[in-house]
């Protein structure tokens, strides 16, 4: 697939939808202000990276508001395929479109939050059903949810919702946070748990510890070793460079060919 242009219309249309999911204010995040953080490791990072790159669905979970939730989800979206399009999901004509759709890969279909309300891009009941529906037939999704465990989000999406647990299970990638206070009582968040889908079950892939501290649990069957490392290079050289912002960081994304 070829790169993009970092100054072209289609990366401006990206960094729009992403900052549209921007609802607090401040810059967005990259994945590298989280490493920063000790939301993530440099390791953990680069295994984000190369899923997303692969053209994973995402789901990030957590059940405070605030949590951080739509900070990991605009960091990792960052690394989604060169001519991957954003696009929101602003209603059922939008889905109904989108499930006439066999372009698979081409685009991403962002509901900003799985929630009860009239909030741009949220979707609930019969819209979260849809959606699904598309990670189901081979589309790339991606959302968030007030839920801290895979359980959690289980039962609020299949029971709650309706969506058909395969549908569920189509989304690769399924993170969730964790909120916890520091020695100086500031919020300090990390991903708690990250689980990868095969399509039938979801296995644990990564376990955060504490502030910094991650532990892998099991190999990425998505991606190669190969691919994790060329991505740890590249977040390891930006990070030399401190590029952080996150129209830097996809502009540096479309011009390497790392995990190629």
């Amino acid at each position: 697939m070829a790169s993009l242009d970092p100054q072209s219309a289609a990366l401006q249309a990206h960094i729009r939808a992403l900052r549209d999911c921007n609802q607090r204010g401040g810059r967005l995040l990259s994945l590298l202000d989280l490493v920063d953080a000790g939301t993530v490791s440099l390791d953990l990072a680069a295994y984000l990276a190369a899923v997303m790159r692969a053209g994973s669905s995402l789901l990030v979970g957590a059940r405070p508001g605030g949590a951080g939730k739509t900070t990991v989800m605009v960091a990792l979206l960052n690394f989604l395929p060169d001519a991957t399009a954003i696009q929101p999901i602003e209603g059922r004509a939008v889905l109904g479109r989108a499930l006439l759709d066999t372009d698979y890969g081409s685009t991403c279909y962002l509901a900003h939050e799985i929630g009860d309300g009239f909030y741009y891009a949220y979707v609930w009941g019969e819209e979260a059903r849809l959606t699904f529906e598309l990670a189901g037939r081979g589309h790339i999704i991606a959302s968030n949810l007030h839920a801290d465990t895979l359980e959690e989000a289980r039962v609020q999406l299949c029971e709650t919702n309706g969506v058909a647990p395969h549908h569920f299970a189509a989304v690769t990638l399924k993170a969730f946070l964790r909120v916890t206070r520091g020695p100086d009582f500031r919020r300090r968040r990390l991903l708690s748990k990250v689980y990868e889908s095969d399509g039938s079950q979801e296995r644990l892939v990564w376990i955060g510890e504490g502030q910094g501290s991650f532990r892998r649990q099991g190999d990425s069957h998505v991606v190669t070793g190969d691919q994790e490392r060329a991505w740890y290079e590249f977040l390891e050289v930006q990070r030399a460079r401190n590029v952080r912002t996150i129209e830097d960081i996809r502009a540096a994304v479309l011009r390497s060919d790392a995990g190629r």
